[in-house]
């Protein structure tokens, strides 16, 4: 007979009692507080909104390298350019970019009025090589 497998042949429905587990007692000693900048990181890009903008980061970038744009700020966008790219108002973006900033993700360089951002592609690769250790 088809169906949900909890029903029996005489329609009574039967369930089974799952023995609850409290995970904080199992001690895992890799996956501990004794690497907060990684748990930092992770909580930077746990979030789809930062992740969005790392990524209109990154495509700013290669535009701007195809472009012959890597000197000063050609490979930086300034928060204005991540608004339009991903559709968030300023008060926004500048609530994620701290976010980044703080976990090192992303780099500011204030000019005047402005402030341009860019990644931080080493601490990326670190972030992920130290998550690959973990896992």
């Amino acid at each position: 007979m088809g169906g949900c497998p909890h029903m029996e042949s005489s329609h009574i429905r039967t369930f089974r009692t799952l023995t609850p587990i409290d995970f904080r007692a199992i001690p895992n000693p890799a996956m501990s507080a004794e690497d907060p900048l990684l748990d930092r990181a992770l909580h930077a890009i746990a979030d789809p909104t930062r992740r969005r903008i790392l990524r209109a980061l990154k495509e700013g970038a290669a535009a701007a390298k195809a472009a012959g744009k890597t000197a000063g700020t050609g490979s930086c966008l300034c928060a204005g350019d991540i608004e339009q790219r991903v559709q968030l108002s300023q008060p926004t973006i500048s609530h994620h970019m701290a976010i980044l900033i703080k976990a090192g993700l992303v780099e500011a360089t204030k000019q005047g009025q402005w402030r341009w951002y860019r990644r931080n592609e080493k601490a990326i690769r670190q972030m992920a090589k130290r998550l690959r250790g973990k896992l």
